[in-house]
């Protein structure tokens, strides 16, 4: 069983059971609720109506939120030549061939992102055991396996994220920090919950968006009343 700390529960005391909240209002108590002494990230949780056997009904992609996730990424593109260095000079913190490929190989993951040209990928490939697990295997559904890898990395420094639901149908992603105002949170959590509407698998049946649940590091989950429109 689980111990949870008294702020945990303090927390937890906060939030009534059973009550559904619009997202305005979850966000409003999720700021009541006691904080750590850090700025904490905002997530938003999923439980999605879907088969996570049928990998037509897998969710998988990413989007760019309004106000970003208020966290600098770290972003290493698989390169060579005049594209690596569009890479470093679009922002990214590494960009190369073999000799980035050799250095994740031995352990080095200091990063939130890898993207990849095309062409690398035969190479990059080696890497799946180690880049898999944690969500970092660059992908063409994820938008990080492309030519254009200004672009990308540009994109993914202003707060564009990558979701992908898990064996279990849910999904998870970040929405920004307890140091954004209510109106940046809100407006973050309804254009992913949106966007997240508008890909439902044309396979899934019944409704889509089961269950919504927003949090903070390490505090309890408030659930939000968006269900009823998936």
């Amino acid at each position: 069983m689980t111990s949870h700390s008294k702020r945990y529960r303090t927390a937890k005391e906060k939030i009534e059971p059973g009550t559904r909240h619009e997202i305005s209002g979850a966000v409003s108590l999720l700021k009541l609720l006691p904080q750590t002494s850090f700025d904490a990230s905002v997530e938003v949780s999923m439980k999605l109506g879907i088969d996570p056997r049928k990998t037509d009904q897998m969710v998988r992609g990413t989007m760019v939120l309004p106000h970003g996730t208020g966290k600098q990424a770290r972003v290493v593109v698989f390169a060579d030549g005049g594209l690596a260095r569009e890479a470093i000079d679009a922002g990214a913190i590494e960009a190369g061939a073999d000799e980035l490929i050799e250095k994740v190989s031995k352990g080095w993951m200091d990063f939130d992102v890898a993207i990849a040209v095309p062409q690398m990928m035969s190479k990059v490939g080696r890497l799946g055991r180690l880049l898999g697990p944690k969500g970092l295997m660059p992908s063409p559904k994820s938008g990080t396996v492309t030519e254009d890898v200004a672009r990308a990395v540009k994109e993914f420094l202003a707060g564009k994220i990558e979701y992908r639901s898990d064996s279990g149908g849910n999904l998870h992603a970040p929405v920004g920090r307890l140091s954004f105002t209510d109106e940046q949170l809100e407006e973050n959590i309804q254009a992913f919950t949106d966007h997240i509407r508008s890909v439902r698998p044309a396979s899934a049946k019944g409704t889509f968006i089961r269950k919504v649940y927003l949090s903070s590091s390490m505090s309890p989950s408030i659930p939000l009343s968006l269900a009823a429109k998936g």
